[in-house]
């Protein structure tokens, strides 16, 4: 796991009774984060400009949608009619930003790679417009990291679905080849799902973000826009099969047999090579080894001569 500087934290207990002189303590907490109160969660007055300025990942996941309701809304806000949307009472947005620094930790402390560049806001050199701010950056695997807090009962192709214009959004304003999102579900499962860069989706999503950022300049309504296929991430889970009867019971036969199917598979070799290189067919005790046009030899068990005992 990362070494970070370590940093004293403090929260406050309860607070007395009423009337009580008694003030409050402060206990130091051990660990890396420093947990932050709700109240300092939300953008500050410079990031909301940035922001406003600019396409970013999260504004990529609205673009493609498909709701003519919230992309409407963010174009106002792009263009300055509407204030950003204040998100400060709404729980699943406060809370997911509130344990993304878990989230890093359980990845940091589970996967052993150091996750840097925490909050650092990156523009597009080609398209200034085009920008990200980044949860995270995996210097193992050249990998932007992302965190998710969902719902514990999502699933994995739903939330995918859900976030990966903002992965392949950041990938391409980053310049990187892998995406890692890693995904709480509710308190009971953590997942973490490795997205590889799509050059195809992400030609769509350009020109998606620049028919709505033309909007935005010229004043037009948007449009909606919708790319019929996500990419799909590569295998990276780890899924315990004890308990799954079919598994168990294949799993008892390839135990049971993998020595046979050593020997088998080295009588088979030691056989073809017996087989001299201008013989058609050999046969004999019960097996034959046919050649075919190609040269290629197939054992098999030989079919017993009418008349003769097998």
């Amino acid at each position: 796991m990362a070494k970070h500087d370590q940093a004293a934290q403090v929260l406050p207990t309860p607070q007395g009774r009423p009337g009580s002189a008694a003030q409050p303590e402060r206990v130091p907490l051990r660990g890396s984060a420093i947990w932050p109160e709700l109240g300092s969660l939300g953008l500050s007055a410079a990031a909301i400009a940035e922001r406003v300025g600019s396409i970013g990942g999260s504004d990529a996941n609205t673009i493609l949608s498909g709701s003519a309701e919230r992309i409407l809304r963010l174009w106002r806000e792009k263009r300055g009619e509407v204030a950003p949307e204040d998100l400060s009472d709404k729980l699943a947005v406060m809370l997911g930003s509130w344990t993304e620094a878990f989230n890093r930790q359980w990845y940091e402390k589970l996967v052993g790679h150091a996750v840097t560049r925490v909050g650092e806001r990156v523009r597009c050199p080609v398209r200034p417009w085009r920008s990200a701010t980044l949860d995270g950056y995996v210097m193992e695997q050249g990998a932007i990291w992302e965190a998710k807090h969902t719902s514990p009962f999502g699933s994995p192709d739903e939330v995918l679905q859900r976030y990966m214009p903002q992965l392949q959004h950041t990938m391409a304003v980053v310049g990187c080849e892998t995406a890692l999102l890693s995904v709480l579900y509710g308190n009971s499962k953590w997942e973490v799902y490795e997205v590889a860069s799509d050059w195809m989706y992400q030609e769509d999503l350009l020109e998606a973000e620049m028919r709505f950022w033309h909007c935005v300049r010229s004043g037009e309504p948007p449009v909606i826009s919708i790319i019929s296929y996500a990419p799909k991430p590569v295998g990276v889970r780890e899924v315990c099969m004890t308990g799954h009867n079919a598994w168990a019971t294949f799993a008892a036969d390839w135990l049971a047999h993998r020595e046979a199917a050593k020997t088998h598979a080295t009588a088979t070799s030691s056989l073809k090579e017996l087989v001299e290189a201008d013989v058609a067919r050999a046969y004999g005790h019960g097996i034959e080894a046919k050649r075919s046009k190609a040269g290629a030899i197939t054992i098999r068990e030989a079919a017993p001569i009418r008349g003769q005992r097998s």
